[in-house]
């Protein structure tokens, strides 16, 4: 095998995810992280940002359309959204689809990535990109950000990248009160929160600090093609509404390529080795 024809993501020392490229299209280093995007051979076009792959155009919809929709369909009329990271686009892309949004405020902390999305990932890109007018991108350090707002959002989505480097500080107990501060009443935060197979000791102890917090904390399950073993966990907490068991009183946007009605409810249902160590701090991996 040719090394520079093939580019790995290192989960551990002992589990990598390997994709075969066509082209390395960029490589540089922000003052924030290193950034990628190549062309790969099964998924189009990759963003990797320090070595880790966050989004192709072949399969993002699975992430943005969970990490967006599910929350929004939970809140009864999500008005206001954050989205803190998020700078390709994509869950800004899925929140504008609902008609009940009538402002949203993205904070990415490395404008780098949300350049690099405009130009190589257009359609990720796209309400950025045709300059929305509910849309407005501030550049700067989401803590700080949230720390300013107070009753405000109706939904803060936390599309950060992996709890190093830029977004380590994004999965405290700290940033989750200051969150929980910027809400208004039946206000949801939703964040990524890796895989419930390989990184099971991070998803338990996001759950123990959003349980500090936050009334109600529910775990959702999704599979995307580019992370750690598939399967991906999301975390949604609120103190006004049961996520899990929300009623749904509107239709949601169509057409969708992964979520639909049952998956708003199903998302839900988890293995009983992920709920032992979600719940419990028991890992089998």
């Amino acid at each position: 095998m040719n090394e520079k024809n093939w580019i790995t993501e290192y989960v551990d020392k002992n589990l990598g995810f390997t994709l075969k490229i066509k082209e390395m299209l960029l490589d540089e280093q922000t003052p924030y992280q290193h950034i990628q995007v190549a062309e790969t051979e099964r998924y189009g076009r990759i963003l990797i940002l320090d070595g880790v792959f966050q989004t192709s155009v072949k399969e993002e919809w699975t992430y943005h359309e969970m990490i967006t929709n599910i929350p929004m369909m939970a809140h009864p009329n999500p008005e206001r959204i954050l989205i803190i990271g998020g700078g390709d686009g994509g869950a800004a892309r899925e929140i504008l689809r609902h008609e009940t949004v009538k402002q949203l405020d993205i904070c990415e902390i490395d404008k780098r990535v949300v350049e690099v999305s405009q130009k190589y990932f257009p359609t990720i890109s796209k309400e950025i990109n045709e300059k929305n007018g509910k849309l407005k991108m501030h550049i700067g350090d989401g803590i700080a950000f949230v720390k300013e707002i107070e009753n405000f959002y109706d939904l803060i989505i936390i599309d950060c990248s992996d709890p190093i480097g830029p977004g380590e500080g994004l999965f405290t107990r700290n940033f989750y009160k200051d969150a929980k501060k910027a809400l208004r009443k039946n206000g949801i935060i939703v964040q990524q929160t890796e895989s419930p197979i390989v990184q099971q000791k991070t998803v338990h102890e996001v759950y123990k600090a959003m349980t500090d917090v936050f009334t109600n904390v529910n775990v959702f399950l999704a599979y995307v093609p580019i992370y750690p073993e598939c399967l991906h966990s999301f975390m949604a907490a609120s103190d006004d509404i049961d996520i899990r068991n929300a009623k749904i009183t509107r239709k949601h946007p169509t057409p969708m390529k992964y979520y639909n009605e049952e998956i708003q409810k199903s998302a839900f249902v988890l293995p009983e080795f992920i709920k032992e160590a979600i719940y419990k701090g028991k890992y089998t991996f």
